[in-house]
């Protein structure tokens, strides 16, 4: 099976939409080459299976971090408790394993779901949970530990489920299915399964090195297509409102075994126009001093709190998680915090403008050591007027 990005723009109205949709075909040799031909098609690629990003295991002996002025650590680092913005008026998407939507966090918000999985709603994982709680959890008695918690409508894709079966075009269609739902910031904490596709290869009879080099060819097309989507958003973005798309580095470094074993930022988060977002550690409180988590991948765009994460989890209650997982959210929070803005002051939300905007207030002197490699423009930060 094939799956191809198909763009097309009416030659009428100078408003016009600019279409754009994915299609999935089996086809026998002849037929791909007449596709290959094909003006209106952007780019060709075998789907290849998708994961979520694991969090890191946090170890028996690590402390809590405390709350500072009834906040967790990322929101107070972030700015976001001084800003005078909460998210109002914006729609967030989160592509993940679902949400437990009966969780008390998520009272009073808008969750319109939609299931890419075959599996139904619902979050078995609690992945999905936790990331849509840093964005806009609803707090109760307890510390805010939300980024936006002023969100009234959020997307919820469920895109990984217990059969770990996705593949990249279920992607591609979750974040179309965003964009056309009025999403103005999407959040995904996923990544290509590139052993998964070898392993595929070699089950089917081929030699390794062989299998190695379908899944390396496999690998390059897929990245290509997420590049032709992220470019026509942008396109749609130039006419109309399009949505932000946020994503997780990944957590494939080592920096604790060696200083230099850091990983390239595995895709989606690699595609063109992606916010990639690495993982920052709290060097002790009061958080004035800051650093790379060992595991977090390098060439992002900003980084953000992915360490002692404290968010909703699965079947009730709350847990500390750490990942770029958990760094990426709040990135998406603050996006969705510089959206409220946008909306007061403009009455849209222009995706491009946001993600200059990210970027131009993203900090560096809290940060010890890092290098633009590693952290991008440096912390995200959210506005304060």
């Amino acid at each position: 099976m094939e799956s191809a990005v198909r763009s097309g723009e009416s030659a009428a109205p100078a408003s016009a939409q600019v279409e754009y949709r994915v299609d999935s075909q089996v086809l026998d040799e002849q037929e791909l080459r007449e596709l290959r031909h094909d003006r209106e098609v952007a780019v060709i690629a075998q789907p290849m299976p998708m994961q979520r990003i694991e969090p890191i295991p946090r170890a028996a002996s690590a402390q809590e971090p405390a709350p500072i002025d009834g906040a967790t650590w990322g929101v107070h680092v972030t700015g976001a408790l001084q800003s005078p913005y909460l998210g109002y008026g914006v729609s967030v998407a989160v592509l993940d394993t679902g949400i437990d939507a009966s969780h008390e966090a998520f009272r009073g918000v808008e969750l319109v779901q939609k299931d890419f999985t075959g599996e139904g709603d619902g979050d078995t994982d609690g992945h999905g949970t936790h990331v849509a709680g840093t964005i806009f959890g609803q707090s109760g008695s307890g510390p805010r530990y939300a980024v936006a918690p002023g969100v009234r409508r959020a997307l919820i894709g469920k895109v990984i489920g217990q059969r770990q079966s996705t593949t990249t075009k279920d992607i591609i269609d979750a974040i179309q299915w965003a964009a056309d739902e009025g999403a103005h910031i999407v959040n995904m904490s996923l990544g290509f399964d590139f052993p998964g596709l070898v392993q595929r290869w070699a089950e089917r009879g081929l030699p390794v090195k062989l299998a190695t080099s379908r899944a390396l060819a496999q690998y390059r097309d897929n990245v290509r297509f997420f590049d032709a989507t992220m470019n026509l958003l942008r396109a749609r973005a130039a006419r109309f409102n399009s949505a932000l798309v946020v994503a997780a580095a990944g957590n494939e470094s080592q920096r604790e075994t060696r200083r230099d074993y850091a990983i390239e930022v595995s895709p989606p988060a690699a595609a063109d126009g992606t916010v990639a977002v690495a993982a920052l550690r709290s060097l002790g409180a009061p958080h004035t001093a800051l650093g790379v988590a060992p595991f977090s991948n390098i060439r992002v765009a900003l980084a953000a709190p992915g360490v002692d994460i404290y968010s909703a989890q699965r079947n009730g209650g709350y847990a500390f998680k750490s990942g770029t997982s958990m760094a990426s959210p709040h990135v998406a929070g603050i996006a969705a915090l510089w959206a409220e803005r946008q909306l007061k002051r403009t009455g849209q939300v222009n995706a491009g403008a946001l993600d200059a905007q990210l970027r131009g207030n993203a900090r560096l002197d809290r940060l010890k050591d890092a290098q633009y490699l590693d952290v991008g423009e440096g912390l995200v930060t959210a506005p304060r007027d």
